[in-house]
């Protein structure tokens, strides 16, 4: 997973995120990471793919199974925002969120050999 994946979801329910949590993942922390422990960054690939919900019972079965999205998701707790995620659904068609993921490949570095 990368940085602020499915936010327009997130966000959604839990307001606006602050950077630290925005930028949580990031790949050129990844890189900076593997780097400091000795490794040899050889590729490094980022992506930003259309996600989209076409029913409300798709966000309820998404975030029940991805449970770091938004911690201690209920429909009980949300019913509200359900319906108004619901409506707006129905009314635009889909709700559009973004998933983020990064590629990093690395190998063992040859230096200090």
């Amino acid at each position: 997973m990368g940085p602020a994946s499915v936010f327009e979801l997130v966000e959604y329910f839990l307001g606006p995120q602050p950077e630290d949590v925005r930028r949580a993942r990031h790949p050129e922390d990844a890189r900076r990471a593997a780097e400091a422990a000795g490794l040899e960054v050889v590729d490094l690939r980022a992506e930003s793919l259309r996600t989209e919900f076409f029913d409300i019972g798709a966000v309820v079965y998404f975030l029940r199974k991805v449970v770091w999205m938004v911690p201690g998701f209920s429909v009980e707790q949300y019913r509200d925002r359900l319906r108004e995620l619901d409506e707006e659904i129905r009314r635009e068609g889909s709700f559009v969120a973004h998933t983020t993921r990064f590629l990093i490949e690395g190998r063992k570095s040859d230096r200090g050999i």
